[in-house]
Formats: structure tokens, C-alpha cells, sequence
């Protein structure tokens, strides 16, 4: 890529702004869950700034780590995730995981933004045949990253960002020998590095030269090392974080997961009487727990996955029939109750503001 073109002058004046840009980014997207209902087509400006947002920390992500790790003496403050450690590892070691990847992560991004559209421009029907269509390809992706790491699936599938952008330092474009201050003497310093600015002596009673009062803290010293200690995926390579897939049943398992989306939107676009596809998608969930497989103590990064696909089916509460018969009574009721109490008020109103869209769209509940 040439030096002039303007993606070059964009990825200089990024990486000379990273620290700005991210706040800027982070207040803008507090500011996208607050736009629904405000004018007409709210929700349409809130999920297109949210995706646009999205699709461009993406990018500078990508950009930012890339100058992150091109410098040796870059030293983060603490150790990266087992997430950011496995997904890199995979990322690094197969070229069509990542962009699978990050193919997945675009169209997560812009689904909400393409059924709006759908939804305005195409009948219901085929609203659902777009929604089934991108349902799909992001199974497809899936079924390529499961065949690649013969894993269970990470979400998301690419390392977050773990760094501070502040101390993201910009390599030099030009450097010479003339830079360098002209008064250092050629000759090497006898005095240590910490103290050749140091022109003031010590005092005698100077704290530093007495010894410390001894430790009066009630904490064992075995609480301060233990987190400090390696663990077993401390020494592991970052794509053996987590075991392998190997009994059927474990393959199982995480094909009915993956199938899971595809077979609810289809059964909605069928839209026969004989199918429910929340019991569908229910059955196909609480089946896919029993058959996975218990991951051991140490598999940490496995248990965090599992714990969050469990987390997960509370939004069957927001979907289908439990919705209309059950949760929205209650969210409306609790709205009807606290709209002119003091702070409440304020609550209730954003859950006002907020059911219309769930009963509209697939994807403000989707998994």
C-alpha cells in the first residue's frame, strides 16, 4: 500500500489519535441506546451509528494490534485473556479461520441493520427469507470454524481488544543518528541509568536507607503469589488452550447448537401451524447442554463459553409466545406502575421505548 494513499494517512492519524478516538467511539455508542423512539426511524439511525461503530473499531483494532505487536519493547499491564490467547493463536495459525472470523463478526454487526431495511422495503414473507439467508451463511461459517479447530465455538471468534490505546506509541517514519542530543558525552556513563539526573545526596535519616517495618498484613503470602503463578494454559500453546472434540456425542452437541438459529428462523419462514419454533429451538438448546461434554477445572476458557450459552437462554423470555403471554404483561405492567415515580420513571420509560422493537425484529433477541 502506498504511503500516500489515504488509507495510509488515515492509519498515521490513527495511530497518533488512538487514545481520542476510542472515547469518541465509547461515547457514541452510549449514545445509540438512547435514540430509539425519540424521532421517526430511531431505531434505524441508532443500529446503523452501532454498526457503524462497530465495523470501524474492527478495523482499528486490527490496526492498533498490528503496530502493538510489531513492537518489541511493548509490555502489556496484565496478561492477555485465554479468549484473546486462543482466538490469536487460531488467527494467526490458519488464514481461513480468520477470515471466517471476521466475516462472522461483519454480518453480527449489520444483521439488525438489514432486517430493518427488510422489513421497510419487502414484504413479511421475504423479510424472512433475508433474515434465513444471513442466518445461513453464518451457520456455514460456523460449521468452517468448528471443522478447522475441531473446538467448541468461541463468541466472539476474534480477540477483543485488550490494550489500552494511550499506550499505543506510533513507529517513526525517519530516524537519524542527529536526533540524538548533541551535549551526551560519546563515552559510556559509569552511573546507573535511574540515577544520572540524580544531583541531590541522600540524607542520612533518608527513609530509603532504613529498613522497613516488618509486615503487619493478616493476608498470607500464599494469596499474594498464588495469582501471580502459572497455570497449566499459561505453558500451553494458545490453540491448545481447550481439548479437542472427540466422542460423537461432543460433535453432537455443538452441531445442534450451530443448527440452532437456522432451524428456528426456518421454521419461522415456513410458517406452518404444526411447527412451534420456540419449542423447536428450546428442545434443540436444552438437548445440546445434556450431550456436551463437563470440561475440566483447568479449562477455563471452556466453562466461561458454557457459562454464557447458559446465560444465553434467558432471551427464550423475550421471544415467541413467552413473550406476548408472559414477559411483555409484566413489562408493561411494571411501566404502567412506575411511569411518574422519581428515577423509575426514567427506567420505564426506556422499557417503553424498547418493547415495540423487540416485538418487530428477530435480531434484537437472536443468540
Amino acid at each position: 500500500m502506498s504511503s500516500s494513499s489515504p488509507l495510509a494517512h488515515y492509519e498515521s492519524f490513527l495511530l497518533n489519535n488512538a487514545s481520542t478516538i476510542s472515547t469518541v467511539e465509547s461515547s457514541l455508542r452510549s449514545l445509540t441506546w438512547f435514540l430509539p423512539g425519540r424521532f421517526k426511524d430511531a431505531d434505524l439511525a441508532s443500529e446503523a451509528l452501532s454498526a457503524f461503530l462497530n465495523l470501524t473499531s474492527l478495523y482499528h483494532d486490527t490496526v492498533l494490534s498490528r503496530v502493538i505487536r510489531a513492537d518489541p519493547k511493548f509490555k502489556p499491564l496484565i496478561p492477555p485473556s485465554q479468549h484473546s490467547r486462543f482466538t490469536r493463536g487460531w488467527s494467526d495459525k490458519n488464514s481461513r479461520y480468520k477470515w471466517a472470523a471476521r466475516t462472522l463478526e461483519v454480518i453480527r454487526f449489520v444483521e439488525l441493520v438489514i432486517e430493518m431495511g427488510l422489513r421497510r422495503k419487502v414484504s413479511n414473507k421475504n423479510r424472512w427469507r433475508g433474515v434465513f439467508l444471513l442466518e445461513f451463511v453464518k451457520t456455514i461459517l460456523r460449521l468452517m470454524i468448528l471443522r478447522i479447530t475441531r473446538r467448541p465455538g468461541i463468541s466472539p471468534p476474534l480477540p477483543e481488544r485488550d490494550f489500552d490505546p494511550s499506550n499505543v506509541v506510533p513507529p517513526s517514519t525517519s530516524s537519524t543518528p542527529t536526533l540524538a542530543p548533541s551535549s551526551q558525552s560519546s563515552s559510556p556513563s559509569m552511573s546507573p541509568e535511574h540515577l544520572k539526573n540524580n544531583h541531590i545526596p541522600l540524607e542520612v535519616n533518608n527513609s530509603l536507607l532504613t529498613s522497613p517495618p516488618p509486615l503487619t498484613s493478616d493476608t498470607p503470602v500464599e494469596d499474594y503469589l498464588l495469582p501471580k503463578a502459572l497455570s497449566v494454559n499459561s505453558v500451553k500453546s494458545p490453540t491448545s488452550i481447550m481439548r479437542p472434540l472427540a466422542s460423537p456425542t461432543d460433535w453432537l452437541s455443538e452441531v445442534l447448537y450451530i443448527m440452532r438459529p437456522l432451524v428456528y428462523v426456518g421454521a419461522i419462514t415456513l410458517g406452518t401451524s404444526t411447527m412451534n419454533p420456540l419449542v423447536i429451538s428450546i428442545s434443540m438448546d436444552i438437548l445440546s447442554r445434556y450431550l456436551r461434554r463437563i470440561p475440566s477445572t483447568s479449562s477455563v476458557l471452556e466453562r466461561q463459553e458454557y457459562a454464557r450459552r447458559d446465560r444465553d437462554l434467558l432471551w427464550y423470555l423475550l421471544r415467541g409466545s413467552v413473550w406476548q403471554s408472559f414477559s411483555r404483561p409484566k413489562l408493561e405492567s411494571f411501566v404502567k406502575k412506575t411511569s411518574h415515580t422519581p428515577v423509575l420513571g426514567l427506567v420505564s420509560a426506556f422499557v417503553n421505548d424498547w418493547m415495540p422493537l423487540i416485538d418487530e425484529y428477530y435480531y434484537y433477541t437472536a443468540t
